[in-house]
């Protein structure tokens, strides 16, 4: 199957490099960045890495990421697969089979990246505290009001296209992974986590768990992303 992976990226100059070297290592056809604003060299840097960059003005998680879904629809042919994934170091390009294998054996739709199936796998001070007690909040959340459990929300996921395109995504920040969550679940995509890797950022602290207000803002955006499309009839 062919597979494209997107990657948002915000002032990622010195990560970028690491994580496009990993996926170059797989079988990923077209890797696209989607600069979101960037006041470092992440656009030079992941063109000389060999990506596709685009950019997107709007600055937005989910912003970008549709910008990089509107890119490979226009491709020939088209991918069958995306892979998202962020230009931090912390998602490892490495376990991509993982994520892909539940896909090609026609099990499931959706494949999430879990950083909490296997404990195992989070390096030491890469999940921060905040982030875990974000992410078990809005997990619980999706259990109260859709009776499906998640255990995560992370960016690592991978995503036939033709069943992203029933997901009709809309959001422009951080409610995008939570969005897709819940509307998979609305529209009865079938979902499936598998345990992922959770590695310490490469290049300075988050831009969202490294500060107070990062936290509360994606905080919020995703609760209250959650809870809207349980009332929203489609």
């Amino acid at each position: 199957m062919i597979v494209d992976a997107i990657i948002p990226a915000l002032d990622e100059e010195e990560a970028l490099p690491g994580v496009l070297a990993e996926l170059a290592t797989t079988r990923v056809r077209r890797v696209i960045v989607v600069d979101n604003g960037s006041r470092d060299r992440t656009r030079e840097v992941a063109r000389a890495a060999g990506a596709q960059v685009l950019e997107e003005p709007h600055r937005g998680y989910g912003a970008a990421c549709l910008r990089g879904i509107a890119e490979c629809r226009r491709a020939a042919p088209p991918p069958e697969i995306l892979v998202f994934l962020d230009g931090d170091g912390a998602d490892d390009p490495g376990e991509l089979e993982r994520l892909l294998a539940p896909i090609e054996r026609g099990e499931a739709d959706l494949v999430l990246g879990s950083r909490v199936l296997d404990r195992a796998r989070i390096e030491r001070g890469a999940l921060t505290p905040q982030a875990r007690a974000g992410n078990l909040v809005a997990t619980l959340l999706i259990f109260a009001l859709y009776g499906v459990r998640h255990t995560d929300l992370g960016p690592y996921r991978a995503i036939r296209l033709d069943a992203l395109e029933r997901l009709e995504m809309g959001d422009l920040d951080w409610g995008w992974t939570a969005e897709m969550q819940v509307k998979a679940i609305r529209r009865g995509l079938r979902v499936v986590e598998v345990p992922a890797s959770w590695r310490r950022r490469r290049g300075g602290r988050s831009k969202i768990s490294g500060t107070l207000r990062g936290v509360a803002g994606a905080g919020y955006k995703i609760l209250t992303t959650i809870a809207r499309h349980a009332r929203d009839p489609r």
